[in-house]
């Protein structure tokens, strides 16, 4: 029985320096009613507040206990989007992941804001967590996918899917398409894309797995992507190679020399527990 993990991603029309979060409920009854199966729900970067900074609420709030009552009804993960969190004096673009239980289990704060535009705080840690008896699950928002330290990181983590809210509307997002690819492929990880539409950005959401193929990308208007991934994938492209070829960590856990970016052993990271040793292709080269 593989570990499968039923998702929806919602690209919804995001309305700039509006509360959102009427819309984002009726999205998900259409996920409740016509998608039973799913097991957890993201939506797009700053979905609830439409990337407008002045809408910056402390966490939790009567916006956010909504959502967590729609997931503890309905049994489900929720990560809805991200908001501008104010602490203080300062604000942070956060995302928070809410259980089937209806309590939020973790929260991340955006390591990369998009300087100059978002004049908001960075955050200063990773975020992982787990889905019982499924496996762990990474989370980083828009810009932090260009920068190749971040999801390897929740990879080394153990992190075997990196769920990535965005709210990209410049021409870049081409380019975004090649990296979420690229970030598959180099982590041998999920790597899910849920971009918003209108004021949330210009679509194009995309799904690829831990080989680098795009199960599904989506156009420029509303839609609600719904993809069964198997974890017990991430396992075997791990354990055997990419195409059966590539065993890319057993290679950095078997690496003798030290990378200055890494203190320490990389080897103690959490992905190590679960793989085997490299197995070398002894015929080649006879």
């Amino acid at each position: 029985m593989g570990r499968y993990l039923g998702i929806a991603g919602i690209q919804m029309r995001v309305f700039r320096g509006q509360d959102n979060s009427d819309a984002m409920m009726e999205k998900l009854h259409m996920v409740s009613t016509q998608f039973p199966w799913i097991d957890l729900v993201f939506f797009s970067e700053l979905c609830t507040c439409g990337l407008n900074p002045d809408l910056a609420i402390s966490i939790p709030n009567p916006t956010v206990d909504k959502f967590c009552a729609w997931a503890m009804r309905e049994k489900k993960w929720l990560i809805p989007g991200s908001v501008y969190e104010r602490e203080q004096e300062k604000v942070y673009n956060t995302s928070i992941v809410i259980s089937p239980d209806g309590e939020i289990v973790t929260r991340y704060r955006k390591l990369f804001p998009w300087v100059p535009l978002e004049q908001n705080e960075a955050g200063d840690s990773f975020c992982v967590f787990d889905i019982p008896n499924k496996g762990r699950i990474g989370l980083c928002i828009c810009y932090d996918q260009w920068f190749p330290e971040v999801i390897r990181t929740l990879a080394w983590m153990g992190a075997e899917v990196v769920l990535h809210p965005t709210a990209s509307y410049t021409s870049d997002r081409a380019l975004e398409l090649v990296l979420s690819q690229a970030n598959a492929i180099a982590n041998q990880v999920y790597f899910l894309s849920v971009n918003g539409v209108e004021g949330g950005g210009i679509g194009q959401s995309i799904f690829v797995d831990p080989e680098g193929h795009v199960l599904q990308t989506s156009g420029e208007g509303e839609m609600i992507l719904t993809e069964v991934i198997d974890l017990d994938m991430v396992y075997r492209v791990r354990e055997y190679g990419t195409m059966g070829l590539c065993q890319v960590w057993k290679s950095l856990g078997n690496f003798e020399q030290k990378f200055p970016v890494y203190k320490g052993d990389i080897r103690k990271g959490e992905i190590f527990k679960s793989l085997g040793k490299l197995k070398v292709h002894k015929k080649i080269g006879d």
